[in-house]
């Protein structure tokens, strides 16, 4: 496997944090079986730009990628099939984002979908190279930001065999998305154990404008996307909460007793059962209490302002009843932040935890909100001395789910009971994996590594399957690609026999139809020495094509092949790898000719762009794309994309981050030719600000 053991990546998930007091101690009853004990076994090394992933009854794993892609990795065939490409809107960080399984699946065969309908959202014109008419106006009118005003939906599918129907379509929720401009509108889904549907979903503000503390921006002619009280804050709204419906079997939906708001309250949506979120990018119910474990990204402020409020905050929090965490007024219920005045650039009072209330001009809900109810965890980029376990760095709250032990399950690759009942807390940016361990009211009373000599890269969503196991999905180091760390993996607890190791490699790696490829599995390797089984699928049929460990094969079209070894020891461990192996027209060659790597720019600098593609097919530039995204630390922000071999590309102007010493600018070039196939080729060069 290529996994390096750094972490940094991209993804438009804002993070940090601060301190909470009871610091966590006791003991464990047995300390956590040694790693020696787990072995991790790649699935999908191929996953595109990984989002999310749900295990389904018989262990096959959807696995979605932003760019509308939904894979599903098959045990039977060790194969990585494309089930869908759903079309997306892909501006800044939309796209295709949660998936989850019915609880009824095995009879039903929902699959859920969180995503972003293309609509007629406004795209860049590859014709008029120095406006980009697919960025949203920052200031303007009603009328200006209009024709941004777009969805997320929520669909469920039908999956019958390995291929998800688009045509099954039921459309269950819609939340509404200011499009064209950043950040903080993905989302998770999962169900409790009476069937509730629970979606998270992000506040949906630029963050970019506010100095690092809370966007709350409420001048007349400024885009509401600047404005956190408009969503989170907003009882009326959808954005910044976690919702929990019951879907009905037409795909309408009831709501559950319990939320939040009554059905019939003013100025309400029933629909919410937590608000006051940020960036809720992951939870997961425990589907034995009805728990929801819930991360929430914080803004980006290194240091507190008595004139703005604290640091940024990264907070974990058991929700067991509705309830409002905040944000954008309070991180907890002694931690305010101050108001400030954007016209004027003046500051306020502190909000009132206890009562906070919504003034904003913005708001369609209820003006006097529920009081601040205050998270489990609360962290900060340095030490929290509450929970120094925590450690240091970025800051990406990822709720993981607890483990439920079953003795009465025969898997020999279920985790130990060591871990039952242990809700896991990820950090996408500093690259671990957490086990909680909760005392009365679901406090964290202490804190333990999970597999510390484990390479989790920038791990992007976790869930146990069926047979105990914990798969595993991790983003990798890069921007808004699929970075060469990407995977899709599972974690086993080992009793008697490991997995065997694939390797595979084909020669040529490319060519036109007829083509002749030599395989090889030089490399494989079996930890326990055992005799291995050979299956071949060269050509994705689902057909073994060779049980040889090597193979010569000719492949008589053309087509994008993803070549498949699986391996097998005589216990029926398995494991597979594959090769990417394009037949046919060659992948073009995209260069930045500029900018180029170290160029000197200031932010607010308008960047020149021009995109050399040398291809064997006819170059159309109109599908030549730049992202401009904003680096910082471990994580990116896409802000800007536009069209053409040429034009420009305004680098933002961030007060959020003016301050920061890890600032860089990055550009990726991408074009997609005609070819038959069609092929695609990237480019990316990375700009840090002059010193001064």
């Amino acid at each position: 496997m290529k996994r390096l053991p750094t972490a940094v990546a991209a993804l438009a998930l804002v993070a940090t944090a601060l301190t909470v007091p009871s610091g966590p101690a006791a003991a464990q009853a047995a300390a956590p079986p040694p790693d020696s004990d787990f072995q991790k076994v790649t699935l999908n090394d191929f996953p595109g730009e990984p989002i999310a992933l749900a295990v389904l009854p018989d262990k096959r794993v959807l696995h979605t990628a932003r760019k509308g892609e939904v894979r599903i990795n098959d045990p039977k065939s060790g194969r990585n099939i494309l089930a869908a490409t759903i079309p997306v809107y892909q501006h800044d960080e939309e796209g295709v984002q949660g998936v989850a399984i019915d609880a009824d699946f095995a009879r039903n065969k929902w699959v859920y979908i969180y995503y972003s309908p293309p609509l007629n959202t406004p795209a860049d014109d590859p014709a008029t190279p120095s406006v980009n008419e697919g960025n949203a106006p920052e200031t303007g009118t009603a009328a200006d930001f209009a024709p941004f005003k777009g969805v997320m939906r929520l669909s469920r599918f039908k999956l019958n065999g390995n291929t998800l129907s688009l045509g099954s379509e039921q459309k269950i929720i819609e939340v509404g998305t200011d499009r064209g401009i950043c950040c903080h509108v993905g989302g998770k889904i999962d169900f409790d154990g009476q069937g509730n549907l629970y979606l998270s979903t992000g506040d949906d503000t630029n963050p970019f404008a506010s100095d690092g503390y809370v966007p709350i921006d409420e001048r007349a002619n400024r885009n509401p996307a600047f404005d956190a009280q408009r969503t989170a804050a907003n009882t009326n709204d959808l954005r910044g909460k976690l919702l929990r419906i019951k879907v009905r079997a037409n795909g309408s939906y009831t709501i559950p007793r319990g939320n939040l708001f009554k059905p019939g309250t003013a100025y309400t949506r029933p629909e919410i059962y937590a608000m006051g979120l940020r960036n809720p990018f992951r939870f997961a119910v425990d589907k034995n209490t009805g728990v929801v474990y819930v991360g929430d990204y914080s803004p980006d402020a290194n240091s507190p302002n008595p004139a703005r409020g604290p640091a940024g905050q990264g907070r974990w929090m058991a929700v067991d009843k509705p309830a409002n965490y905040g944000w954008p007024y309070c991180v907890s219920p002694d931690l305010p932040y101050i108001d400030y005045d954007f016209a004027t650039q003046t500051s306020g009072a502190p909000f009132n935890c206890a009562a906070p209330v919504n003034e904003s001009p913005n708001n369609t809900g209820k003006r006097r909100l529920p009081p601040v109810e205050k998270a489990e965890v609360i962290y900060s980029y340095g030490m929290t001395p509450a929970f120094p376990e925590l450690g240091t760095g970025g800051i990406g709250p990822m709720g993981g789910p607890a483990y439920d032990f079953d003795a009465r399950n025969s898997s020999a690759t279920k985790w130990p009971r060591y871990y039952d009942g242990k809700p896991l807390f990820y950090e996408w940016t500093r690259d671990y994996v957490k086990g909680f361990t909760l005392g009365p009211a679901n406090q964290v009373t202490s804190i333990e590594s999970v597999l510390p000599s484990f390479v989790f890269d920038n791990p992007m969503d976790l869930e146990f399957g069926p047979d105990g196991s914990l798969y595993v999905l991790e983003y990798g180091d890069g921007f808004f690609s699929e970075n060469p760390d990407a995977q899709l993996a599972r974690i086993d607890f080992v009793r008697g026999n490991r997995t065997p190791i694939p390797r595979v490699s084909a020669t040529p790696t490319s060519g036109a139809a007829p083509l002749t490829v030599t395989f090889s599995s030089a490399g494989t390797t079996d930890p326990d020495g055992d005799s291995l089984r050979y299956a071949w699928d060269f050509n994705g049929d689902g057909v073994v094509d060779s049980r040889a460990p090597n193979a010569v094969y000719t492949f008589t079209q053309n087509g994008n092949y993803r070549p498949t070894l699986k391996v097998t020891d005589p216990t029926g461990r398995w494991a597979s790898a594959e090769v990417i192996l394009p037949v046919g027209t060659l992948a073009p060659v995209v260069t930045l000719v500029s900018p180029s790597e170290g160029q000197p720019f200031e932010f607010g600098d308008t960047v020149n762009f021009q995109v050399s593609v040398v291809d064997d097919q006819p170059v159309d530039c109109t599908k030549v794309t730049v992202t401009y995204i904003l680096g910082h630390a471990q994580h990116g922000h896409p802000l800007s994309t536009a069209a053409g071999c040429t034009g420009s590309i305004t680098t933002f102007i961030d007060g959020g981050h003016a301050g920061a010493d890890d600032l860089t600018a990055v550009f990726v070039a991408e074009y997609t030719d005609s070819g038959t196939p069609p092929q695609s080729g990237s480019d990316q060069v990375v700009l840090t600000p002059s010193a001064g």
